[in-house]
């Protein structure tokens, strides 16, 4: 395993520290539109109109919009130019209108609006939950719990584990993806996106860093062991807790990207975010997590894969290679985001930051995979 090095760079990166905010300069919508079309569209919205935004996230664009007490939330891609099969937010609302009966995790999806005259792009509708997803310190509300990080990391692999047991076709989800060859073409297809974005890069031995980790992920790919729903962006600040209980997701955010193939993926994403206090500091490799969570006292990596296996029959002999690849799609998506940033398709300061982090996160990718 390989650990944390750069700490200030990684963890450097400033993030907004509030859950809700006035929206962000730049980030505005027609909300007039906006609001003639969902007053048209959905019942019950007879309240006075009004939006915030949620800040934090990096990429799509997530609005809670108020009619009097009614709270809805509104999802839409990032401006400017978009990956293919990137921010699909049809994707997104067919999941999650389906998803809920078989996972409640999954926010009820309410409408999806294909009419790109409306915001200037698709987007859809959800339910408000409320609740607290943990970023960079032990909520108020749990502080008084003992072991209390712990318990929300044994709850994250617990919510995804329960995911990964659903049926997609108890929720008419089976025709979600192709499981056959998904791995391929999923490599296929970061590789395309790396492509897309690589002249970004200024210095040549960090995109050759990054071609390596391609060229050895590529070379070794696993024979896939099971089939069932990947969330594909799976990490901590993904899932939403009831306020005081640290033991049970009540929320998982994020599934644009959702789709059927090699549930294991899900594992390597979720591991290639972890924060992890038993690996030296002094490593020649990142961890990107959000500012802070180090100090969450989260369980370990080791942890988190043996919490895992326990209710799993699945063979995790490979999960180095499933892990190397998260590190390498978030590789591409840091970079996705600077050149939007130098592409002057976003304002948020945070993405002309994200290049920085390319090439420590690929170092960490490589150390993963057998030369």
């Amino acid at each position: 395993m390989t650990g944390v090095a750069e700490e200030s760079r990684v963890e450097g990166v400033e993030e907004p520290r509030v859950e809700i905010a006035p929206v962000r300069p730049g980030e505005e919508l027609d909300w007039d539109a906006l609001e003639a079309y969902l007053r048209s569209n959905l019942d019950g919205l007879d309240g006075e109109f009004s939006v915030l935004q949620f800040p934090r996230g990096s990429a799509n664009l997530t609005y809670r919009v108020a009619f009097g007490d009614r709270l809805l939330v509104v999802r839409r891609p990032p401006f400017g130019q978009i990956a293919r099969g990137a921010h699909d937010m049809a994707r997104e609302h067919r999941v999650l209108a389906r998803l809920y009966r078989a996972y409640d995790r999954a926010p009820r999806a309410l409408l999806h609006c294909a009419d790109t005259s409306v915001v200037g792009a698709e987007f859809f509708v959800s339910e408000y939950r409320d609740g607290i997803v943990v970023w960079d310190e032990i909520p108020e509300s749990m502080s008084h719990r003992a072991d209390a990080g712990r318990r929300i990391g044994f709850a994250v692999v617990d919510g995804l584990a329960d995911l990964h047991a659903v049926d997609p076709a108890s929720c008419d989800l089976a025709d979600l993806g192709r499981p056959e060859g998904y791995l391929e073409r999923q490599v296929s297809g970061w590789s395309a996106r790396w492509d897309a974005v690589a002249e970004y890069v200024s210095d040549r031995e960090v995109a050759d860093l990054v071609e390596e980790v391609g060229l050895r992920i590529r070379a070794d790919v696993p024979a896939s062991q099971r089939a069932g729903i990947v969330h594909n962006d799976y990490k901590v600040d993904n899932c939403q807790f009831p306020h005081g209980d640290p033991d049970r997701v009540k929320s998982v955010f994020d599934w644009d990207m959702a789709t059927t193939g090699d549930v294991l993926v899900d594992l390597g994403t979720l591991l290639n975010y972890w924060p992890d206090r038993t690996v030296a500091p002094d490593s020649d490799a990142a961890f990107i997590v959000v500012p802070g969570m180090h100090a969450l006292d989260l369980p370990s990596r080791a942890e988190i894969v043996e919490r895992y296996a326990s209710g799993s029959d699945l063979d995790l002999s490979r999960i180095d290679w499933y892990e190397a690849f998260g590190c390498w799609k978030t590789v591409v998506i840091l970079q996705q985001l600077y050149a939007r940033f130098v592409r002057g398709e976003t304002t948020d300061p945070r993405m002309g930051q994200r290049g920085e982090l390319v090439a420590p996160l690929a170092r960490r990718a490589l150390g993963l995979l057998p030369a």
